[in-house]
């Protein structure tokens, strides 16, 4: 009497495979444009923070030194007492690379990627 064993090895097709990869594939399309919104989103906030601060600093730096409004800056050196600095010993920078200017006292201080980036860097 023959005897017919089914033998099955162990493991996953092909096809199983394909779709598993096809719906991380879906599942990172969707989620890789909301982190980069998010990251943008976050350094556009961190950098309007640091304009406040600036703007804080030269209204206090004006106040000290009696200046009054439209008196030149020296941007970073007149306010670096005024803004806790980093670890780097200077004012924080925008995180997304951008360079801050405050040229007079009563201007609001700019990012220069005010306007080349979305959501822009400006103090409104």
């Amino acid at each position: 009497m023959k005897t017919t064993k089914n033998i099955r090895q162990a493991g996953f097709t092909l096809v199983e495979i394909m779709i598993v990869v096809a719906i991380i594939g879906l599942l990172a399309a969707i989620a890789i444009p909301n982190f980069v919104k998010a990251r943008a989103t976050a350094q556009a906030n961190a950098c309007i923070n640091n304009l406040r601060q600036i703007d804080a600093a030269a209204n206090q730096f004006a106040l000290e030194q009696r200046k009054t409004t439209g008196a030149a800056i020296s941007f970073p050196g007149d306010l670096t007492p005024y803004i806790k600095l980093n670890a780097a010993s200077s004012i924080p920078g925008c995180p997304a690379n951008g360079t801050y200017a405050c040229a007079t006292v009563g201007a609001t201080p700019t990012c220069s990627l005010a306007s080349t980036v979305t959501p822009a860097h400006a103090l409104q």
